[in-house]
């Protein structure tokens, strides 16, 4: 069927739904299995209910479905990709079609790196009034039954709940069911959907006229005291914030104010002036919905898409709190789900490119300019995907390190971590440089390193200890040890912790000796892992029953 197969090429495709008669009809069927995500929402750290300002970003690019439509991945060159997850919150997929299910790429990607993603519902202009009218006027069977499809279709596919965008004038009649809508909404979605959320768009007011407020008030509070959320519209001033703040008392943070990187309309600042809004936003302690950051890509060019991109979120990251990572295993190559090639234990296996954003790895932080050190994305080289994490830095003289912090953690250590490394020096002299690892601990009187004779490290700062090949037990993973080739180089670290909590992860690259100049340094990391020693020592769990369907043969 065309829907969920590309007529040209037959590979499985993500779809949408038009109209009301295609979401009543829409039903489960064994053609969706591509479409329904294979990763769960990694947990993070502070979950997403704690209360502080939150970060939703609104994907909305030419009318979306585009390459990230190919399930399987596609040879396209210069893709939009997004990887700077540990910076937001929530992912609202958009599109002007009716029922926009978030292509399956997306919820993979966003779910390995403990990120929500959002469908989004909408109507707009008369055909959105006659939708309407169809659904909210008739009253509570019908608006209940577009209710129970969307809290299927979320369950179904995997996905997290729906941004809902009413963009047209309602009856009467349709205006007074509106807010039992929401509510019978967000209830069948929290209860199909672990952690779902619904969100609500600033645009019909309580008499049904379509006004937007750029703020919450009375006119658009009824919709707001519906669900889990408001996104306001983008043209605000600093006194809506004020009054919105005021009005939403403790969900302050359920308050999401909206952001056009586009700028469209009168906004506070946009592009690579956006930080202005969001400043602004966070003085009032309010959430933001940054809407199309996809700028970076269609007005920049894709030329330097992935340096521009940096460039950009760095200029936001004071004012994006992060979440940390909180279950192990953790591991990662960097890549971004996209390459130029592709490559496999240091080898360029095949030249070409590629774009498929379930292949991206979990992502670390992307901290521009630490002092001297650059983090960037290089696709020149990888061990592993399509990329991997370039380190340039300078150190400074009479110092002899450097530390980069790639992951924040937050868990309980266990006794025994297992950690490798994989990375490639591209100093002017290699061999004067070292490359570690560092683990530091949160603060607790109780933590100890090995045995509890030893004393504590002061400020909770652990270098593991270099292995030359592991431990007994863990020879499975003796290949890891020795699997350095094409000028990668290959580590592994023990460490043994008491009553200890996870803090950071680091890389330090040092200078084997002091020296009165400063010295510059590229360092490429391949590849990560820091791993449970007692759950890899136990063996992985058998597969099953494995079935072969719709095979073709060309």
């Amino acid at each position: 069927p065309a829907r969920y197969f590309d007529t040209k090429t037959t590979e499985p495709i993500s779809f949408f739904l038009t109209g009301l008669e295609e979401l009543l009809a829409w039903q489960p069927n064994s053609n969706d299995d591509f479409n329904v995500s294979a990763v769960a929402l990694a947990k993070r750290q502070p979950p997403l209910q704690s209360r502080r300002p939150r970060t939703l970003v609104c994907h909305d690019m030419r009318g979306g479905y585009l390459e990230d439509r190919f399930i399987q991945g596609s040879a396209t060159s210069n893709p939009y990709v997004f990887y700077h997850w540990r910076y937001i919150d929530i992912f609202v997929y958009f599109s002007h079609h009716t029922v926009t299910i978030p292509p399956v790429v997306w919820t993979n990607a966003a779910h390995r790196n403990s990120v929500p993603v959002l469908g989004t519902f909408i109507t707009e202009w008369t055909d959105g009034e006659k939708l309407c009218e169809a659904f909210l006027a008739s009253g509570e069977e019908a608006f209940g039954a577009v209710a129970e499809q969307l809290a299927r279709i979320a369950q179904h596919y995997r996905f997290d709940g729906w941004l809902i965008n009413i963009e047209n004038t309602l009856s009467a009649a349709a205006v007074a069911n509106l807010p039992l809508f929401l509510r019978d909404l967000t209830a069948r979605v929290h209860s199909a959907v672990p952690g779902g959320l619904v969100i609500w768009y600033d645009s019909v007011l309580k008499d049904g006229t379509l006004r937007w407020q750029n703020e919450l008030n009375d006119e658009n509070r009824m919709f707001f005291d519906a669900c889990d959320g408001l996104f306001t519209n983008y043209n605000w001033k600093e006194e809506q914030l004020e009054r919105t703040q005021r009005l939403a008392g403790p969900r302050q943070n359920d308050v999401y104010v909206g952001v056009d990187v586009f700028g469209r309309g009168d906004v506070i600042g946009s592009g690579f002036d956006t930080y202005k809004s969001l400043r602004l936003i966070r003085q009032y302690g309010l959430s933001a919905a940054i809407f199309a950051p996809g700028w970076v890509y269609e007005h920049l060019g894709k030329e330097n898409f992935l340096q521009n991109e940096n460039r950009f979120w760095a200029s936001l990251a004071e004012y994006l709190p992060t979440h940390s990572i909180c279950t192990l295993p953790l591991t990662t190559s960097f890549s971004l789900g996209m390459g130029t090639s592709t490559f496999l234990d240091g080898k360029d296996e095949e030249s070409g490119p590629w774009y498929d954003l379930s292949a991206q790895d979990i992502q670390p932080l992307y901290p521009e300019q630490q002092g001297m050190l650059t983090t960037s994305c290089c696709l020149q080289d990888a061990w592993c995907g399509g990329s991997s994490l370039k380190l340039q830095g300078t150190i400074p003289p009479g110092e002899e390190l450097v530390a980069v912090r790639l992951f924040s953690l937050q868990m309980p250590a266990p006794p025994k971590l297992f950690l490798t490394l994989l990375y490639k020096l591209e100093a002017p002299q290699p061999d004067d440089f070292t490359v570690a690892l560092e683990v530091t601990t949160w603060d607790s009187g109780f933590c100890f390193e090995g045995n509890p004779t030893s004393l504590p490290e002061p400020n909770g700062r652990y270098h593991p200890r270099f292995l030359p090949a592991p431990p007994p037990g863990l020879t499975k993973l003796l290949a890891a040890c020795h699997r350095g080739s094409h000028g990668w180089t290959s580590r592994c670290y023990e460490l043994e912790l008491q009553d200890c909590s996870l803090r950071d992860l680091s890389v330090i690259v040092s200078r084997q000796q002091p020296s009165p100049q400063e010295t510059s340094f590229t360092c490429l990391l391949g590849e990560v892992r820091v791993l449970d020693t007692a759950s890899v020592a136990a063996s992985p769990p058998q597969v099953h029953s494995v079935m072969a369907s719709q095979l073709w043969w060309q």
